[in-house]
């Protein structure tokens, strides 16, 4: 991780729950080029200060006529002319400084989420939705993007526009300065007031906004069962409600930023007219130049147009600084799996030991696995076979680390598992699950995902390993055919066959096989037995199956029930003792 992402880490961990200080320290690193931009905007600016001054200038001169009046009008003009002219480069400067840094800010904002994800447990992204996770990557992030923007632009000028025009009234008359001053507890009372409900409708609109986003992905993926079942119109229907519970929520945050806006812009308005009464009756009686009606006015209406645009912001305000507690949702979550410091792996011999393994999820009541003994050695094929909820996989997915064991010790090669980098660890091994993950890419970067420098001689291999090679020869553009989302225009056969290939290609030292020949039809399956046979040589491997054919050549074969071994030794052996496995046996007969 690079010190900038480091330190951006840093400010997300460190401070309260989505605030203005967390906001401001997302740009540590970025503050000489925002302020850069900042004395770009005053410059590029300066023309609407300076308009108000030029306009009151000439009308009292227009109106007291004094010597070399056009000259003077003239003058004005010009400088006014001068202070119009440079906005076009200072305005491109400007924009230049402040949109770098917030892309890159944006940028670097994703790349840590990515890399959380990354990190965090497996159990982690099974207890969430991954339309949550995509929401807050995409729209919080853009949301605390759009803040940005509109500190830097927008907050920037109401700041810049209050603090000149009423410097300049201070200086031209501290009655009218006192008036002004009377405006501002009005903006104070009603941010005050509305602050707090606007955050609570907010939160309440982006975590149904989470909640849809991850029940829309749901239903897309359930579209081709839902069809075959004829339950289009239920689904619809259950989308709707939601949708409407949703609708509901958004309409009660854009009422009460209504009666915000209405109410903020009457008192404005009132306090606008009582101020061109104000200055009229001045100078009617003397005390002001007419002109300066004009200038007070302008001035006066840009206060009032400023407190009016920072109440308009309060509700993107509060939006984006309640995307940025849902980002610190994700980069302050504690469940990762923390392999710094920790020993490398550079070779895997395959030997494993399961030592008294017990493991049970932290929300439920009953343990999935009790005292599991159990030890491999070094190119030994172990199949687990059992019911449906016995544990077999959750011993696979403690080997390879996605679980972690409530009590016991698991060993590779003499190493504790739980002081060992997974990382180098998983780098010898390779897994086919029960459910074939493809990609959207071609076949050839579907086999050989995360691997640099393929040969064609090794890619020709894992592909007749995996019983491939007619469907490479079937395919328009053989390995360069782009494989669909999820392998749509492949049948599950296939696709299993692929993630088989991938295992192949990566020549691992341990073999881990998920009901890797459940998605294959029986002809199928006979034609890679042979493949498997010769995969498996001289590579500790861990078969879960189904189908007992499919582990009638393992060495030994540990029948799993209610999270123990309850029966372990070769086929022949299990057979002659007429046990669970017989049993078992008999009833796929």
């Amino acid at each position: 991780m690079s010190r900038q992402n480091q330190q951006l880490l840093d400010v997300f961990q460190k401070n309260s729950k989505g605030n203005f200080k967390t906001l401001l320290a997302i740009f540590k690193g970025h503050y000489m080029e925002l302020t850069g931009s900042i004395v770009f905007f005053i410059i590029k600016h300066s023309p609407v200060w300076v308009l108000p001054i030029v306009t009151a200038n000439i009308i009292n001169i227009a109106t007291s006529q004094p010597e070399h009046a056009v000259r003077k009008i003239a003058f004005n003009v010009i400088v006014m002319v001068l202070f119009l002219v440079q906005n076009v480069f200072t305005n491109y400067i400007h924009t230049w400084l402040y949109a770098k840094t917030i892309r890159e800010v944006e940028r670097d904002i994703r790349f840590l989420l990515v890399q959380k994800l990354q990190q965090l447990s497996i159990p982690y992204h099974k207890g969430i939705q991954s339309g949550r996770l995509q929401s807050k990557i995409i729209r919080d992030v853009e949301q605390v993007q759009n803040l940005s923007s509109q500190i830097f632009i927008t907050i920037l000028s109401i700041f810049l526009n209050i603090c000149v025009s009423l410097g300049v009234i201070l200086y031209k008359s501290r009655v009218i300065f006192l008036f002004f001053g009377c405006t501002i507890p009005i903006a104070v009372f009603l941010i005050v007031i509305f602050k707090g409900k606007i955050k609570i409708y907010n939160r309440e609109f982006r975590e149904i906004m989470e909640e849809t986003s991850a029940k829309v992905m749901e239903m897309v993926e359930l579209i081709p069962i839902t069809r075959a079942h004829a339950l289009e119109e239920k689904e619809t229907e259950k989308m709707g409600d939601h949708l409407e519970s949703m609708a509901k929520k958004g309409l009660k945050l854009d009422m009460i930023q209504t009666w915000f806006s209405s109410l903020s812009w009457v008192l404005f308005q009132v306090a606008q007219v009582l101020c061109l009464g104000f200055t009229g009756i001045l100078a009617y009686q003397g005390t002001i130049g007419i002109g300066d009606i004009t200038l007070y006015q302008t001035y006066f209406s840009s206060i009032v147009a400023q407190i009016s645009g920072i109440i308009t912001l309060l509700p993107i305000v509060a939006k984006g600084l309640e995307s940025v507690h849902s980002i610190e949702e994700i980069l302050k979550e504690t469940d990762v799996e923390e392999n710094e410091g920790k020993k490398q792996l550079e070779k895997v011999e395959g030997e494993l030991k399961f030592e008294q393994i017990a493991f049970q999820y932290a929300d439920d009541n009953q343990a999935i696995l009790h005292n599991i003994d159990l030890t491999i050695s070094k190119g030994e094929t172990v199949a687990f076979v059992g019911p449906s909820g016995s544990g077999k996989t959750t011993i696979l997915n403690l080997l390879i680390g996605f679980l972690k064991p409530t009590s016991g010790k698991l060993y590779v090669d003499g190493n504790d598992l739980s002081t060992i980098d997974m990382r180098s660890f998983r780098e010898h091994i390779a897994v086919v699950s029960q459910q074939s993950i493809l990609f959207t890419g071609t076949l050839r970067e579907n086999i050989t995902y995360g691997l640099e420098n393929v040969s064609e001689e090794l890619l020709k291999q894992a592909i007749r390993g995996a019983n491939l090679e007619e469907l490479v020869e079937s395919l328009p553009n053989g390995l360069d055919t782009l494989i669909q989302e999820h392998g749509g225009n492949l049948s599950g056969g296939q696709k299993q066959r692929i993630s088989i290939a991938r295992a192949f290609i990566r020549n691992p030292d341990i073999l881990i096989l998920d009901e890797a020949t459940s998605a294959l039809d029986s002809i199928s399956e006979k034609k890679i037995q042979d493949a498997i046979e010769n995969l498996v040589k001289g590579r500790t491997t861990l078969v879960v199956a189904h189908r007992f054919s499919t582990i009638r050549n393992a060495d030994k074969i540990a029948v799993i029930g209610k999270g123990r071994i309850e029966e372990y030794g070769s086929y022949e052996q299990l057979m002659e003792k007429k046990g669970k496995f017989y049993q078992m046996c008999t009833l796929q007969a």
